[in-house]
């Protein structure tokens, strides 16, 4: 596949993963919620890009935690992977079942509902226990499935973890995550992409060096127009997207 890649691909798939690495360290979340949408515009295939993701999510997220351990709650990381653990296995069977093009159109319209909160500068915070069941369900089986169920996730923890521990505690379940999905590409065969992983890996790094310095503007800045930016790119990214697949 890369090597039928021409060379604006590989310029294009070289800026999504920058975008993918500024996204998950400046945010904490949404290096592939956020970035697959625009990956698939130029490759429609979910599983060429997902194991090169989950090899640099899995080595950044390490980095990033591996000085604050001490500042993980781990009662709600096992807590958490408990509640995960039959919608996130749901939705690996449907990543190597289901075909492209219906993986596509999921990851658009999951990415469209992120944009429309994120433009209408909308909180995404559970409230209530069955608030709590959909964003369970539905991040675990999104995550299982493509990686893009991180924002549900955080709308579920965000209401049960202090914000100092929030960003660190849930960059542990993206690690437990990702092995999880690693670990039955392995079993069932599937290309892992060493070589775009390669090619990228240098890419997400700087993306992460960003967006360490965007996270802490972000901290003491002006917020909702980073998320109103992203919203806008998502929904114009997801609309394109469901306009072709569709």
């Amino acid at each position: 596949m890369l090597t039928l890649m021409a060379p604006w691909q590989w310029v294009a798939v070289g800026i999504c993963f920058v975008w993918s690495g500024f996204v998950r360290s400046g945010l904490g979340f949404g290096g592939a919620a956020l970035t697959l949408p625009m990956l698939l515009m130029i490759n429609n295939d979910p599983l060429f890009y997902l194991p090169a993701i989950c090899w640099q999510l899995l080595f950044f997220s390490v980095l990033t935690v591996s000085t604050r351990w001490s500042n993980v709650n781990w009662q709600h990381v096992r807590h958490l992977c408990l509640l995960l653990f039959l919608p996130f296995a749901v939705g690996l069977f449907g990543l190597l079942n289901l075909s492209g093009s219906i993986l596509s159109v999921f990851v658009y319209g999951t990415t469209l509902f992120y944009g429309c909160v994120y433009m209408l500068d909308k909180q995404m915070v559970s409230r209530s226990w069955y608030m709590d069941a959909l964003c369970l369900l539905g991040g675990g089986y999104a995550s299982g499935v493509s990686l893009v169920g991180a924002p549900l996730i955080v709308a579920y923890s965000t209401r049960h973890l202090q914000a100092s521990q929030l960003r660190d505690t849930l960059f542990v379940i993206w690690i437990i995550l990702v092995i999880s999905k690693i670990s039955t590409f392995m079993v069932a065969g599937v290309d892992l992409q060493w070589q775009l992983t390669l090619y990228t890996f240098p890419l997400v790094a700087l993306g992460h060096w960003l967006g360490l310095q965007a996270h802490r503007r972000l901290l003491s800045g002006n917020r909702k127009y980073f998320h109103r930016v992203i919203g806008s790119g998502l929904v114009g990214v997801s609309i394109l997207g469901l306009w072709s697949g569709l």
